[in-house]
């Protein structure tokens, strides 16, 4: 029987995109029916909260499970809030600093915690912190008896060996720089929060979401096709197919406890940047330019402990570069948010 979407054809338009991103798999419509409802998704206006959350409400449709999904954002711009309602998702309007706020969101058992903050902590580290370490104190608080999947980051780990193959979730969380320091702090906090309250959470660090208009791996091929020097000092990545770390946000619901479990969240290969590059070039016909060496250090993780219970991300890294391939030869549109994954100093 075909796979609904490592199957799929390249998706040639942002809307057979966001529908490919939001096809739910056999696993999340039986494991859906597991999830009560309001699914509360905070901080959904981000990259990944609108496919997320139109993944949660087609897998629910698809299981015959009435479950209303709520969307939470600050919605500066209205036609964010607008895509979400077209979609049959609720929405309300959040700010997690203000308890009055969090207050008036329904009550819930079940919630994705998205809220985070990496980029411009360079030029306000305060606002960082803030974002990172008042969130969860304020949605436990609110939300004591809830199951929380909440969103980390794979820079709470010092960089690492190559050869090693990845840090692991016991591996001490010692990182360079005021976001990840923060990231770290972020999860301390869930940490005392469900050690005061009982609240049971999972959190999952994140290596490199991927989808067609952002993403370590459009990063490399862009540049690839622009003829545009790649740096190899930071020679090894993890990634994820967006639509699969969706996927595997929603079933770790069902892995919440108290204390937290923690798990590494991104495809099983160490990748290396040259040769990514190379096989781009080999699709665009083209070679690709590169500048400096291989460090013997990476930000890497091992996710074998959660692909053990819930199995291999079923997108592979080649299926994921055709289509990207694909996508910058149609010239599709890139959302302009690189990775700086080449950034080896925890400036962000």
């Amino acid at each position: 029987m075909p796979d609904p979407v490592v199957d799929a054809e390249s998706p040639g338009s942002e809307q057979a995109l966001d529908e490919l991103l939001s096809r739910p798999t056999p696993a999340l419509i039986e494991f859906i029916r597991s999830v009560s409802s309001p699914l509360l998704i905070l901080g959904a206006g981000g990259k990944m909260g609108p496919s997320l959350a139109w993944l949660a409400h087609r897998a629910a449709e698809a299981a015959g499970h009435r479950l209303e999904v709520i969307a939470t954002s600050r919605f500066a711009q209205s036609e964010k809030r607008a895509w979400f309602e077209e979609r049959g998702i609720g929405t309300a309007v959040c700010e997690v600093f203000d308890a009055g706020s969090l207050a008036r969101l329904p009550d819930a058992a079940d919630i994705l915690c998205l809220v985070g903050l990496k980029f411009g902590t360079a030029a306000n580290p305060a606002v960082t912190w803030a974002t990172n370490t008042l969130t969860p104190v304020r949605v436990c608080e609110r939300f004591p008896r809830a199951r929380i999947v909440a969103l980390s980051t794979g820079n709470v780990y010092p960089l690492s060996e190559v050869r090693r193959g990845g840090s692991v979730e016991t591996d001490a969380l010692t990182p360079l720089g005021e976001y990840a320091n923060a990231a770290v702090g972020r999860e301390r906090m869930f940490e005392f929060c469900a050690a005061r309250l009982g609240t049971r959470v999972a959190l999952l660090r994140l290596f490199y979401a991927v989808e067609l208009r952002y993403g370590v791996l459009v990063d490399v091929a862009r540049r690839v096709h622009s003829g545009e020097p790649i740096d190899l000092a930071n020679g090894a990545f993890n990634c994820i197919w967006q639509g699969d770390a969706n996927e595997r946000i929603l079933r770790a619901l069902g892995l919440a406890t108290s204390p937290p479990s923690v798990w590494n969240l991104c495809r099983p290969e160490v990748l290396s940047v040259r040769t990514v590059a190379t096989q781009f070039g080999e699709r665009f016909g083209r070679a690709p330019r590169f500048r400096g060496a291989e460090s013997a250090t990476a930000l890497l993780g091992n996710a074998a402990k959660l692909g053990a219970v819930l199995g291999e991300p079923p997108v592979s890294v080649a299926r994921m570069m055709d289509w990207i391939a694909d996508w910058i030869r149609r010239g599709g549109r890139d959302l302009g948010r690189p990775t700086h994954f080449e950034e080896r100093n925890g400036v962000y």
